[in-house]
């Protein structure tokens, strides 16, 4: 997903954090789809019980998207399964399949987006099967710029702070996360060394279900999830992956499918962290919690989302409003994370806000999705 320190193209701003909060308040006169059929086909608005939903875009494919880049209100970036990226333009009007070419049998879950142009996309998997690749003119040709020869590493997610600088993630080598560098906005990559890496849980591991287990703030600051292991941390970095501390989450763990599964961060105190159990028809308690000192301390949501939750973003030029998404539903809360409340029950599995007002959702079957207020 796309990091708070990105420079974006600023348009004029449509409708604000709170505007966006209140419409999501209103009484709703429609009724959502239900979770999850005709993802990819455009329509009228998916109105939640409290008034808003999503605006399904026709994208083409059946192609699951777990990683989602909202560059502004017209432009956006998806990649997904069977090596699928798609980029919109037009607000979501159309999507045009910009997949790099022979990437059939990699699963794409992150990508960043600088502009309309330029793009990284992350590829997951065991080995070889991990890879970064890079885009400067709107996917016509890929560069492929990193490619995994440790067996042992599996990498789930990236952030960029800036345009140069980013970097990516992977689950545990040698009983420490292993982290990757760019200083050329994604050209070539390097591994950080690890002596400021705490040691990992047995079975601890990051989820690349959303592009949120690694994410950032401004031009230094940097946080990664984790679940399985006996508790759901969360890492925290100030000099961009060189030195970490670490902290216990409120959420649920103790399994290898419960944790933290997304993080968002609006500046470098206040973030939200959201997860839970991903298995179908498995309770999620503590499916949220939030922090105000950067990640040192995290509480629980009094008033949680009633089920897993593997995305979440702040509504543009709010302090308080921010969505969670899963694949059973939206939530919406309006006082910095402390209480929830659904507002669609469509399945997406990512969310991305921009600076200009806009918020954009991703998922299965295709689904990707503009949120409309009433």
């Amino acid at each position: 997903m796309t990091s708070k320190g990105k420079t974006r193209r600023m348009m004029s701003v449509g409708l604000s954090g709170l505007a966006l909060a209140a419409a999501l308040t209103v009484p709703a006169y429609g009724a959502s789809d239900g979770g999850g059929s005709g993802g990819a086909s455009g329509g009228a608005p998916h109105a939640g019980p409290y008034g808003a939903g999503w605006q399904l875009t026709e994208t083409g494919t059946d192609a699951r998207f777990r990683g989602l880049a909202a560059v502004d209100r017209r432009t956006a970036w998806a990649a997904g399964s069977k090596g699928t990226v798609l980029r919109t333009t037009d607000g979501g009007r159309s999507w045009r399949n910009v997949s790099p070419p022979g990437a059939g049998e990699l699963e794409l879950r992150d990508v960043e987006a600088f502009d309309a142009r330029r793009a990284v996309v992350l590829a997951i998997g065991e080995g070889e099967a991990s890879r970064v690749l890079r885009t400067d003119d709107g996917g016509a040709t890929w560069t492929e710029s990193f490619r995994n020869t440790d067996p042992r590493a599996f990498y789930d997610c990236i952030t960029f702070f800036d345009q140069r600088h980013g970097l990516a993630m992977s689950d545990p080598v040698d009983g420490k996360y292993r982290i990757l560098s760019t200083r050329d906005g994604g050209r070539s990559w390097a591994v950080l060394p690890d002596a400021g890496m705490p040691a990992a849980l047995p079975g601890e591991a990051g989820f690349a279900a959303s592009g949120q287990c690694l994410v950032s703030s401004g031009p230094r600051d940097v946080w990664l999830a984790t679940g399985g292991g006996a508790t759901a941390r969360v890492l925290h970095s100030r000099d961009r992956g060189l030195n970490w501390t670490v902290a216990e989450s409120t959420i649920p763990a103790g399994d290898p499918a419960r944790g933290v599964f997304g993080l968002a961060f609006r500046d470098r105190a206040h973030g939200i962290a959201v997860g839970g159990d991903y298995r179908a028809g498995q309770a999620s308690p503590h499916a949220a919690a939030v922090t105000g000192d950067g990640g040192r301390r995290w509480k629980a949501a009094s008033t949680p989302p009633p089920a897993y939750r593997s995305g979440v973003a702040w509504l543009p030029h709010s302090r308080t409003a921010a969505l969670a998404v899963g694949p059973t539903g939206t939530d919406l809360t309006t006082d910095g994370g402390r209480t929830w409340r659904t507002v669609d029950t469509g399945s997406y599995d990512t969310v991305d806000c921009t600076r200009d007002g806009a918020c954009w959702a991703s998922g299965e079957k295709g689904r990707i999705a503009r949120l409309n207020g009433r």
